[in-house]
């Protein structure tokens, strides 16, 4: 069953630091051309960048990172990049798996990876089955991913447990089956880059996640960068659905 409440069907409990962090890493390709240097080199500082992420969540207490590294829709380009990104990802599982173990770090992989080669696959099942009873951070990798690919497969898989199509499901019915179901939804999205949109990511656990956008391509999101983002996140006022009004008495109520 899912970590946490729907945001839709109660109020979640927030606090000044997000439970969840899932990002968009979007800008690899400008910084790279902005240095007149190919494309696969700022691929290669994306994952640098990964690296400073997970630490500074993990020196706030943030307990879920999830990063979308590449999407369903990402099989769309040249074929000589999505090869050299498939070899960067082999490569970075080999290499940070046992790091990440040593960490108390839990990796999970999320998406539709049977259309990735058996070395990749390996990886990703011995990673988290090496990892699973950690709990410093949940660490989860969205991988040939899509938010409606996320519910239909979720839908797919509750029709299965039963001989005919069930007529009178309930939300959380359909949840358990989610991707991310072993998480709380986010409390904070942060889109690298400068675009303004969520790109098939997350589309049932974004619900009443806060939005945030920079302008700052991924391989420059540092700490600093990080940090601002959850100032801006500590300055909304999380309603779900409230007035204002309701929110203040509820905060007077508990303080």
């Amino acid at each position: 069953m899912p970590q946490g409440p729907s945001s839709t069907l109660e109020i979640p409990e927030t606090g000044l630091i997000p439970k969840h962090i899932a990002i968009i890493m979007d800008g690899n390709g400008r910084w790279a051309r902005n240095r007149f240097m190919p494309r696969m080199a700022g691929h290669q500082q994306g994952v640098e960048t990964v690296r400073g992420v997970i630490k500074a969540c993990i020196e706030r207490n943030v307990a879920y990172l999830t990063l979308f590294a590449f999407s369903s829709e990402n099989w769309r380009r040249p074929a000589e990049e999505i090869s050299f990104l498939m070899q960067l990802f082999t490569g970075a599982l080999e290499q940070e798996i046992t790091k990440l173990h040593e960490n108390g770090i839990r990796f999970k992989v999320i998406g539709d990876i049977s259309k990735f080669e058996p070395k990749i696959i390996e990886f990703i099942q011995s990673g988290e089955q090496l990892t699973a009873q950690n709990t410093r951070l949940t660490f989860t990798i969205a991988a040939n991913y899509g938010g409606r690919w996320d519910i239909m497969q979720a839908m797919r898989k509750m029709m299965a447990q039963s001989s005919e199509v069930p007529l009178n499901f309930e939300e959380e019915n359909l949840a358990q089956y989610l991707s991310l179901s072993y998480a709380p939804e986010p409390d904070l999205f942060i889109r690298t880059g400068g675009e303004c949109r969520i790109s098939n990511f997350l589309l049932w656990q974004l619900a009443y996640t806060e939005l945030y956008f920079t302008n700052t391509l991924w391989p420059d999101f540092n700490e600093h960068e990080l940090e601002l983002a959850i100032q801006s996140y500590q300055q909304r006022e999380r309603r779900f659905g409230r007035t204002s009004e309701q929110l203040q008495m509820a905060l007077s109520a508990e303080g």
